[in-house]
């Protein structure tokens, strides 16, 4: 059984007009669901890109309305601040759950 110990809040990319010609970015709060979050181990891709400051990660949350719209232009924030890139987003087999392969460390 999983524990969902972790409060996940989900951001979205957004742009808004400068007033100069120019677009400003940024990020839109969407939602906050609880998850679970599983700190990847072992391969080598894994051990470099630790020696490079990232930390992949895959979160599990639940399935529900709001997370059909995540996509990997998105992020998560943990409840410690820790921001997360998310890479990909597959639901599970019993359809139950997403699974988020996600980094932190690195800019979008």
């Amino acid at each position: 059984m999983m524990d969902f110990y972790h409060a996940l809040t989900f951001y979205s990319p957004t742009s808004t007009a400068d007033g100069y010609g120019g677009v400003e970015a940024g990020w839109s709060e969407e939602f906050t669901a609880r998850g679970s979050i599983r700190y990847l181990r072992g391969g080598e891709t894994v051990q470099a890109a630790r020696l490079q400051g990232r930390q992949p990660v895959v979160a599990t949350i639940r399935a529900c309305a709001d997370a059909e719209a995540v996509t990997p232009s998105w992020k998560f924030e943990d409840r410690n601040g820790t921001e997360f890139n998310i890479r990909a987003i597959v639901r599970s087999d019993d359809r139950l759950f997403y699974e988020i392969t996600a980094e932190s460390g690195v800019e979008v």
